[in-house]
């Protein structure tokens, strides 16, 4: 049997308690306690903006595309590209999608579109090889973002959920469909998603074209620079918007202040739809006082037996008696998954985009969330909320505490692991 010395058990012991202080520590430090007196949501408007590092700019047009639609409008968008596409995705799988898009942007490159493809490294790996062969031998250019390497191990947590499109730098895509075939149809069952995605016109567009760009030359060290990716844009609506998507290194991200603002901003209604909601304590203490100062607050997200992660929903669940006890409505949608990242403040303020309400997007993940100022979008999320209600359902406080106890027991172990999920 061999012996260890002492003195390499203290080492080690010791290297493993300033491992865990380490990791503690940065942890601490992007979680400063955040505070914000409830103030008028209209003085708050350039406060948030400028907060998450955005700049709000008006005259821009939004469409909401919902679903399977998506998909038509977009095509048509790459078809009509006369010089630039870039496209930024985190979830691909193989499939119809994946063999539209592989087509449209070779014939595009082959047409002299300069054309961009990113990938998250670890997402996008089943986009298949055979269309990644194609679209290199076509000219489209592809970066994998933190792909899964030995040389890549201390980043490899922070992924690319973003999901942008950006076409002549002049039409912009955001929001949450991922290419995949469970997002085609109409969310009519398990195997057709729910979610929702911004089509935008407008000076916005650049603030979309800017977070693709950071990531594209992150991986590739090419900035996509010039007037074909940056032209002058002229007003092509009335809607005020800005795209939040930095990630400061040692203070809290930009997506992460913008919900914490937009709630503590409310005055009558929060409402909220989102796949994956685990709220931080900040965020629950906002919530919680939202309601004391007689704001409604709505959330939904998908059912456990809907959820494409159920292990989410549990831990989402261990909170649900603090939320429900202090007076947040609460629905549970069960037709199939719920993926839409939004959340509607007052009737007239709206975010879309790729955040998930859980530490990994507040946190780790790299994110977008487009901010609309506008009464008639925020009219059209709310109705959407509406009409999903139907095919939702909203516990009791009695009925959740006397949930089976094996049911409590997932609940808390899945959220002892919140922070990675």
């Amino acid at each position: 049997m061999i012996e260890i010395p002492l003195w390499v058990v203290i080492l080690f012991a010791v290297m493993f308690i300033a491992l865990v202080i380490m990791f503690w520590s940065v942890k601490r430090r992007r979680q400063p306690r955040l505070e914000l007196d409830a103030t008028d949501i209209e003085d708050l408007a350039p406060s948030i903006a400028g907060l998450t590092q955005g700049t709000l700019v008006r005259g821009n047009a939004v469409e909401l595309l919902q679903n399977g639609e998506l998909w038509d409008r977009l095509f048509a968008d790459l078809e009509a590209a006369k010089k630039t596409i870039n496209f930024e995705t985190f979830l691909c799988k193989e499939g119809e999608l994946t063999r539209r898009l592989t087509e449209m942007l070779c014939r595009k490159a082959k047409a002299g579109v300069q054309v961009r493809l990113l990938m998250d490294g670890n997402g996008g790996k089943h986009y298949g090889d055979e269309g990644l062969k194609r679209l290199d031998e076509c000219g489209v250019h592809i970066a994998r973002y933190h792909p899964v390497l030995i040389s890549n191990l201390g980043i490899l947590n922070n992924r690319d959920h973003r999901k942008i499109t950006v076409i002549d730098g002049r039409i912009g895509y955001v929001g949450g469909h991922c290419l995949v075939d469970t997002w085609l149809g109409k969310a009519e069952d398990k195997k057709h998603f729910r979610d929702i995605t911004a089509r935008v016109e407008g000076p916005v567009v650049a603030q979309l074209q800017s977070a693709f760009s950071e990531n594209w030359i992150e991986e590739t060290g090419e900035v996509p620079g010039g007037a074909n990716f940056f032209p002058e844009l002229e007003p092509a609506g009335d809607i005020g918007a800005h795209a939040v998507w930095v990630s400061s290194a040692g203070s809290p991200s930009s997506v992460k202040l913008l919900h914490y603002l937009l709630i503590r901003a409310a005055k009558r209604r929060i409402t909220i739809q989102n796949p994956y909601f685990l709220p931080d304590p900040d965020a629950r203490k906002a919530l919680l006082d939202a309601v004391k100062r007689g704001v409604e607050v709505r959330v939904m997200i998908p059912a456990t037996d809907a959820s494409d992660m159920p292990v989410v929903q549990h831990a989402s669940h261990h909170h649900y008696g603090t939320l429900l006890k202090g007076g947040v409505k609460l629905y549970d949608y069960h037709p199939t998954l719920l993926h839409q990242k939004v959340i509607t403040i007052d009737e007239c303020w709206s975010a879309v985009g790729s955040t998930n309400f859980d530490d990994r997007s507040f946190e780790l993940n790299d994110e977008i969330s487009l901010v609309i100022y506008d009464e008639g979008i925020a009219r059209e999320l709310e109705q959407t909320f509406d009409n999903d209600l139907k095919h939702a359902t909203a516990p009791t406080l009695e009925e959740w505490k006397h949930r089976p106890w094996h049911h409590k027991l997932i609940d808390f172990t899945a959220f002892v692991f919140n922070e990675q999920l």
